[in-house]
C-alpha cells in the first residue's frame, strides 16, 4: 500500500512540531492537496497523539506514520497509536526488525549504497535518502544504477518545488517534504496553499 499511495503522489508530509489539537486541521488540508503520506516525527509535541488523531480523521488510503523512530518500544508505540510507517534518520538494524515484526512500512535512512543495500536486505519498503541536499542528482543517479530495479529512492532534506526537477530526472519517484512545507507557527490555510505549489511542481514532472 505504500507504493500504492507513492504512485498516486510521490509527495510525503514530515510534520516537525506539529501540534494533537492541529493535527485533523493540517492533516485534512494535505489530504485535500493530494497527500497520501503523512509523517510526524517524534520529536514533536505529542507525537502519538497526533498520530491517533490524523490516522481517525484522514481516509484509509492516507498512509499515517512516525519519523525520527529511534528504538524498537518507539516502534511499539507508534503501532499502538495507529501509524503505519516507520520512518528513521538512520537505519539501525534492530528498529528494522521490530517494524517488520510489527507489519508496518519500512523507510530508513540512508546515506551511503552500503547503507542502502543492507536497508534493503532487512527488508525496507523505502529508502529516505538523507540529508538530500547534501548528496545532490548525481549521487541519486550513480545509487539507482547499482540498487535493484524498482528501488524507491525518496529524498528529503532542503526539497523545494523549484530543485525537484533534477532529482526526478535522475529517477526518484518520491520526496519528503519537512520545512518547506510545514513549520509550527503555519496555520492550516498557509500549509494549503505550500501543500498545493508542491503537487503543481510534482504533478508536472510526472
Amino acid at each position: 500500500m505504500l507504493t500504492q499511495a507513492l504512485a498516486h503522489n510521490g509527495l510525503i508530509a514530515i510534520l516537525r512540531g506539529l501540534r494533537p489539537e492541529e493535527a485533523a486541521s493540517i492533516g485534512e488540508v494535505l489530504y485535500a492537496a493530494g497527500f497520501r503520506v503523512i509523517e510526524v516525527p517524534l520529536n514533536s509535541p505529542e507525537p502519538y497523539e497526533s498520530i491517533r488523531i490524523l490516522r481517525s480523521t484522514l481516509p484509509a488510503d492516507c498512509l499515517i506514520g512516525a519519523g525520527t523512530v529511534l528504538t524498537p518500544e518507539q516502534v511499539e508505540q507508534v503501532k499502538a497509536a495507529g501509524g503505519q510507517v516507520i520512518v528513521m534518520p538512520h537505519s539501525d538494524p534492530k528498529v528494522l526488525r521490530a517494524a517488520k515484526a510489527a507489519g508496518l512500512y519500512l523507510s530508513p535512512g540512508v546515506a551511503t549504497p552500503t547503507e542502502a543495500f543492507a536497508a534493503l536486505a532487512e527488508g525496507a519498503h523505502v529508502l529516505k535518502m538523507f540529508p538530500a541536499e547534501q548528496m545532490g542528482p548525481a549521487v541519486v543517479k550513480a545509487w539507482l544504477a547499482v540498487l535493484p530495479a524498482g528501488t524507491v529512492l525518496v529524498p528529503v532534506g532542503g526539497i523545494t518545488p523549484d530543485n525537484m526537477a533534477v532529482f526526478v530526472e535522475a529517477g526518484v519517484k518520491g520526496f519528503g517534504l519537512g520545512s518547506g512545507l510545514f513549520k509550527p507557527g503555519l496555520t492550516a490555510d498557509e500549509v494549503a496553499e505550500r501543500a498545493k505549489a508542491y503537487v503543481a511542481a510534482w504533478n508536472a514532472l510526472n
